[in-house]
């Protein structure tokens, strides 16, 4: 069997030697043996498992549990049980899809709420604990949506916020997205981008960031996101399903 250097194992993948450590800190990869004099040999088996870490890793999708998901295929594989790590990854395909689809139903209902609010206003008019209630959210979730400029409440000559019926609508628009893990950031774009532009397309709008964007996020780009991880999550059955094949019938450990 071929084996190689630290070095050389980087050099191959076109990572720096220090990844390759890292990996095999975090039990990314089999711990590699050593010669007797302290060098680490790698194997065949070492390069195929790199490059489905770096696959597995390059979107770094972290709702509902992914980002766990990800990792637990990473080590099933690399302590060589490729059956259940195939099995595992076809889960996690499968929940990416579960989550492409909430991503989009939460703009079908977004432009469905939003086109609600151009036949004009009811009388609503509830305090913050009602709206919470009326809304099955938590105050905290309220005043942070607040606070970070979603939307803005009157208030009475006493000092209390009132909500309106445009309130309701706009906070039904800003649950549903949250509720798919779209970002404040993106829903705030969203939202200020219809209010100039009301016939702006949402899909679009809420999948891209602004160039003045000084950090993005991948919730910043949820839909896009999540279409990357699902191609790679297809690249990485289709590279576990060779390495079963390549590795079962000739161990590499």
């Amino acid at each position: 069997m071929k084996t190689y250097k630290t070095s050389e194992i980087a050099k191959s993948i076109g990572i720096h030697p220090n990844t390759v450590r890292l990996y095999e800190k975090l039990e990314l990869i089999p711990t590699p043996k050593r010669k007797a004099n302290g060098y680490r040999i790698f194997t065949d088996f070492h390069i195929e498992q790199i490059k489905l870490t770096r696959t597995a890793l390059q979107v770094e999708v972290l709702q509902n549990g992914l980002r766990k998901q990800v990792i637990a295929i990473i080590k099933t594989s690399a302590s060589g049980n490729f059956n259940k790590a195939i099995e595992l990854t076809k889960c996690y395909l499968q929940q990416i899809k579960n989550e492409i689809r909430n991503a989009e139903e939460a703009i079908e209902i977004t432009e469905q709420l939003f086109s609600d609010t151009k036949q004009g206003i009811g009388t609503i008019c509830l305090t913050r604990k009602e709206t919470a209630d009326y809304l099955q959210i938590s105050m905290d979730a309220l005043r942070n949506w607040e606070m970070n400029g979603l939307l803005t409440i009157k208030r009475k000559q006493n000092g209390y916020r009132v909500y309106t019926d445009e309130d309701i609508k706009r906070l039904k628009i800003i649950r549903s997205l949250r509720l798919a893990n779209y970002s404040l950031s993106a829903i705030l774009r969203m939202l200020c981008t219809l209010s100039q532009n009301p016939d702006a397309d949402i899909r679009q709008i809420i999948d891209t960031p602004q160039k003045n964007d000084t950090i993005i996020s991948v919730c910043d780009r949820l839909l896009t996101s999540l279409h990357y991880a699902e191609k790679n999550a297809i690249t990485m059955l289709g590279h576990l399903e060779n390495m079963n094949k390549q590795f079962t019938l000739n161990p590499p450990l």
